[in-house]
């Protein structure tokens, strides 16, 4: 083996959560794609200590068929890449089965080899499949010995930890005493000279597996949200209950010194009243404005009380505020029938979401790659992601400012604690407040309330209605007239247009498709005739909720300015579509509903192949002529093979493909063939079409594979909306009423009687890497492909090679000498 080849180990340590798995066989595959051995560590730090017995150590070798350590040629290299295939140790881990006393046993292997098809399928699993434990012995300086020990017996040299700020402050002040462990080791005789230079370093990173979200320098920890998904899902049930018998619900959720999974399942489901630690209400007055809140709901006609309390919720005095408590305030003081309800750990169960496979498989990516120009001079690294661009951070400075909050929450300093959270959990709280408080008077003078016109414009997408409800209760709070304009600009002119109230839209969140109907017809259609509904209906600001066609109809009232005195009104676009498609933003709502749909569909569908153990499913998707949903579904759902609008599809390719499935069949173990999943976007090409494409694949497959089809079709569009779609819908719409208000008071200011409004107040708000941005539309032109409805460049093109990364496409079409003279011969 060459000197230069780094063992990696993976380990999951602290409370589990979902995408654990999903990390652990993004680290494996990657660290093999690169050249590295690849161990994973079971049980977290207990199974450092614990190490190998000498009976076992390199068991995993003995099996049957395996090979020995060959040296390095390179990640590119075919042999290679079969030699890491797997080591038979996967099965066990999947089935739990590593410590049954009979057969193939994992009992006395704590430290064990993996290869590439002993994850097989790991990212669709909860929890964490190689174990955690919080280990006493490994806080001691004998323990942290021990597992440097049990490290250098195996070679290994590096270790990716994922858990929560104890677990990586262990990882980091493991690698701090790690020359004086080596030293001492040494001095023991435990270890030789060689191995002692050799291992004179320790390399670490760690991502951040919690599903509170408690970390700073990162706007999401992998399985916080997957925790949200099982809150809302139990909210959602919740609802229809108490709206039935107009009860009161008073629901406790984790979050010991962090309200993300309150706060954000309050926004999420349009709760009543929420208690967060770092921003407690006054210990004297809480249960009166509770009840006051509360109270004014139910005037209005709300039939129903969510109210959610974080487990470590306290007042301003630091006194703890427990569900039953508030149950009883709102039983006693109110006369409301309540109920509570503790999700406990049902938060932490289930399969991950969308998001909880593809953030920790790119994070899983991002860790090796660190790991691989980690030096003795850099410090240890925690992976994180901000807003859509994945980020190395300092591990310690994170871990810093984490504990930072707890100090300032501990000290009453709640401002502080506040601050220290990202900008994004402040934009919510606010968001929280503004679409569920009802206020007495409207905030806003007279003379600078609005008019507001609101559109749903293209097919229907998650989030829409949440969008909708959210700009409705900031209108009637700032005292704006809110306006629905039903079926977009057809139904204008036909004067389909009602003022919404606060009550209307307070089931909406939850509501998928589009509660004011949609089409795609664009204002050109009679531009005249919607200049004079505007004029007419007098709208002062407008905002359109859609995909490429909202883009689209808003650059044509922009131009329309020149001639339509009535468009001179501050206009914004929020993208929302589950195509993804509107140039500039990185994510639109929607889109995130969609993924989640096709990872359920695609799970099932997997379920049915790998039971017939040879069979590809090719399945389809929606998406227009943006291979969004299809590449990010493919990463989400291990798909093989993609095939999106962008790149075509051709005949050279599908030869690949069938020589690519027929080699990887191939390679499976005898009576243990995986089903296998090829998404297809719906117009990748006019020629080679699903069923075209099936039907190829089932005659070339042969022996070796059978294969089916599936279109998806228009249930990507259906469903209750995803919780990142919900609140992601909130706090953006927020920001678009603030922006028409912003430039409606400018457009006040104008001395003349005919307003020109400039062309910056006709926007389209955009996330981009880690901003939200404003982009004029008349600059967005430029970005646009507007032939084929899409954006020039778009980040995610470049996910279609990790997707064949992944499942090793390179390297299996790489396939030479004499293997590839064999599977001539057959």
């Amino acid at each position: 083996m060459s000197e230069g080849k780094m063992k990696l180990a993976v380990l999951t340590s602290g409370g589990d959560s979902a995408g654990m798995n999903a990390v652990v066989r993004a680290v494996v595959k990657t660290g093999i794609l690169k050249g590295c051995e690849t161990w994973i560590v079971r049980e977290g730090y207990e199974g450092l200590v614990r190490g190998n017995t000498e009976g076992h150590r390199h068991a995993q070798n003995a099996e049957k068929g395996s090979m020995s350590p060959k040296p390095h040629k390179g990640p590119e290299n075919h042999e290679d890449f079969v030699h890491n295939l797997r080591f038979g140790d996967g099965e066990l881990l999947k089935d739990g089965t590593g410590d049954h006393p009979g057969g193939r046993t994992l009992r006395g292997r704590y430290i064990v080899r993996v290869g590439w098809d002993d994850v097989r399928g790991w990212f669709a699993e909860g929890g964490t499949l190689i174990g955690t434990a919080r280990s006493t012995t490994f806080r001691t300086w004998e323990g942290r010995l021990t597992a440097a020990h049990n490290l250098i017996k195996e070679g290994i040299d590096a270790l990716v930890v994922c858990g929560g700020d104890g677990s990586l402050t262990g990882a980091d002040v493991f690698r701090a005493e790690w020359p004086k462990l080596v030293a001492e080791l040494r001095s023991q005789d435990k270890i030789s000279e060689e191995q002692a230079a050799k291992h004179a370093h320790l390399k670490i990173v760690g991502l951040v597996g919690s599903i509170d979200n408690d970390m700073s320098m990162t706007d999401l920890t992998i399985g916080a949200p997957t925790a949200l998904h099982r809150i809302c899902e139990s909210i959602d049930n919740i609802n229809s209950t108490a709206f039935s018998h107009s009860r009161a619900f008073v629901l406790e959720v984790m979050g010991r010194h962090c309200g993300w999974l309150a706060l954000m399942a309050g926004v999420s489901c349009g709760a009543d009243f929420i208690f967060i630690p770092e921003s407690p209400p006054d210990a004297d007055k809480w249960e009166d404005e509770m009840c006051q809140m509360i109270q004014k709901h139910r005037d209005v006609g709300k039939r129903k009380t969510i109210v959610i309390v974080a487990e470590g919720a306290h007042d301003s005095k630091l006194q703890p505020i427990h569900a039953e408590f508030v149950k009883n305030v709102l039983s006693e003081r109110l006369g409301l029938d309540t109920r509570v309800t503790t999700l406990g750990h049902t938060q932490r169960g289930g399969k991950p979401c969308a998001m909880d496979r593809i953030l920790p498989t790119l994070q899983g990516v991002e860790a090796v790659e660190a790991l691989l120009e980690a030096t003795p001079d850099t410090p240890s690294y925690m992976i994180g992601v901000s807003e859509n661009k994945i980020t190395r951070v300092p591990l310690m400075d994170a871990v810093k400012m984490t504990r930072q909050v707890a100090q300032a929450i501990s000290e009453k300093d709640f401002q502080k604690a506040m601050s220290l959270r990202d900008p994004e959990f402040c934009e919510s709280l606010e968001g929280f407040y503004t679409t569920s408080v009802l206020e007495h008077e409207p905030r806003l003078p007279h003379h600078l309330r609005m008019r507001v016109a609101i559109m749903h414009v293209g097919a229907p997408a998650g989030g829409m209605n949440a969008a909708t409800r959210a700009a409705v209760r900031h209108c009637i709070r700032q005292g704006h007239k809110p306006f629905a304009i039903h079926n977009g600009f057809v139904g204008l002119l036909d004067d389909n247009v009602h003022q919404l109230s606060w009550l209307g839209v307070d089931n909406w969140m939850t509501r998928g498709g589009s509660e004011l109907g949609t089409n795609r017809k664009l204002p050109d259609i009679d531009l005249g005739a919607v200049a004079a509904k505007f004029q007419q209906y007098n709208f002062h600001a407008f905002i359109m909720i859609g995909g490429f066609e909202a883009f689209s109809s808003l650059r044509i009232l922009e131009e329309g300015r020149k001639h339509y005195p009535a468009f001179n009104i501050p206009m914004v676009h929020l993208p929302a579509t589950i195509s993804n498609n509107v140039p500039l933003t990185e994510f639109s709502l929607g889109s995130d509903t969609s993924l989640n749909a096709l990872v359920d569909a695609c799970d099932a569908i997997k379920q049915s192949a790998s039971a017939s153990r040879n069979r590809v499913f090719v399945v389809e998707t929606q998406g227009g002529k943006c291979g969004y949903i299809a590449t990010m579904g493919a990463l989400a759902t291990g798909a093989c093979i993609v095939y999106t609008p962008e790149s075509g599809i051709g005949l050279d390719m599908l030869r690949n493909d069938v020589k690519y499935l027929k080699r990887r069949y191939a390679m499976d173990a005898k009576g243990k063939a995986e089903g296998r999943l090829v998404l297809r976007n719906e117009v990748s090409s006019e020629v080679y079409t699903t069923d075209v494409i099936t039907k190829m694949f089932k005659e070339e497959g042969g022996s070796l594979f059978d294969s089916r089809s599936a279109s998806l079709g228009h249930t990507l569009q259906g469903g209750i909306p995803s919780p990142l779609d919900r609140t992601r819908a909130v706090r953006l719409s927020l920001k678009c009423m603030a922006f028409l208000e912003q430039h409606h008071q400018e457009l006040l200011k104008q001395q003349t009687r005919s307003k020109q409004a400039p062309p910056d107040s006709a926007a389209v708000i955009t996330i981009q890497g880690t901003a939200v941005q404003w982009v004029p539309v008349q600059d967005m032109v430029e970005h646009a492909d507007m032939k084929n409805r899409r954006g020039k460049h778009s980040w995610w093109e470049g996910q279609r090679e990790l997707v064949e990364a992944l499942v090793a496409r390179p390297q299996i079409l790489a396939k030479t000498g004499e293997a590839a003279k064999r599977e001539m011969v057959l």
